[in-house]
């Protein structure tokens, strides 16, 4: 993963262009009917139940938008809620909180849907060895706060961009000739551009696996669309020589079983592409 200065650098960007977009030349529905110093107060209210998260986010947002307001949180990021629940209040000018609100909502409610999952497969891997880790399958433009839920939720994230670390799928070794000489290749590139990335290899069988474990360097090899007797298979082969990776259409009734086949880490995109929003509100205090 990137650094922690480079990811806030992503929030920063994600909530600058949300408002630009949603806000433009001003909110003219609170400008044409609430006075420019009127306060107000509000609370997150939760009409669903899962995991929360993106509190920490909300706030950035609203101090954002408004360096006065004040944010009072009751629940924290990764705490499971229901219907009813108060996660935080926040008071300040009414303009403030409603120039807000939308983009505190959308973030929220997609980030906690993610995190919901994400600690259901959680769940699902307790007492194997098994990590659940996301994909770069996200949307567009908020990549940072959907990995960001994913650790919320329990997982780990794989490679943040296609900058951050190697990863040769079947596409690449296609073009590149063939595995051996995709690796050597990259191994070369990296030395000459000194760079010090992490390469991760994927398998589309085990005769793949082997041809990967005679070379060096190869950090994990990724078990794409294995089904079980073949991963168990390859898991003995590569031995302690490099991590293991499963993934492919891997779901809720198929995750145990290939975690009990002794992998280190299971990817799935379902983890972020595949959610249905926590419904959340945020409603004024009288």
């Amino acid at each position: 993963m990137i650094s922690e200065e480079q990811f806030q650098k992503e929030l920063e960007i994600i909530i600058s262009n949300a408002i630009r977009e949603d806000v433009g030349d001003g909110d003219h529905s609170s400008l044409a009917c609430i006075p420019s110093g009127a306060q107000g107060k509000a609370k997150l209210l939760v009409k669903d139940e899962g995991v929360i998260a993106g509190v920490e986010f909300a706030k950035m947002v609203f101090n954002f938008v408004d360096k006065d307001m004040y944010v009072e949180t009751f629940i924290n990021d990764g705490e499971e809620v229901v219907y009813g629940d108060v996660v935080l209040h926040v008071t300040g000018r009414s303009q403030s909180i409603l120039k807000a609100e939308r983009l505190v909502l959308n973030a929220m409610q997609r980030m906690s849907a993610i995190a919901t999952k994400t600690r259901e497969f959680v769940k699902l891997l307790e007492g194997t060895n098994t990590n659940i880790l996301d994909t770069r399958k996200t949307t567009p433009g908020i990549r940072a706060i959907e990995k960001w839920a994913v650790k919320i939720g329990g997982g780990e994230n794989h490679r943040f961009a296609l900058y951050d670390m190697i990863m040769l799928k079947d596409n690449h070794i296609d073009f590149a000739g063939g595995i051996t000489k995709a690796i050597e290749k990259t191994q070369n590139y990296l030395k000459s551009n000194h760079k010090d990335l992490k390469i991760i290899v994927e398998a589309r069988d085990l005769n793949e696996v082997k041809e990967i474990l005679q070379s060096d360097g190869v950090y994990r090899i990724l078990l794409d669309n294995f089904n079980y007797e073949m991963t168990r298979e390859a898991v003995h082969l590569i031995g302690s020589k490099c991590l293991t990776e499963s993934s492919g259409g891997i779901n809720e009734n198929t995750i145990r079983h290939y975690a009990e086949c002794g992998v280190n880490y299971i990817s799935s995109g379902a983890l972020t592409h595949s959610v249905h929003n926590m419904d959340l509100s945020l409603k004024a205090i009288e």
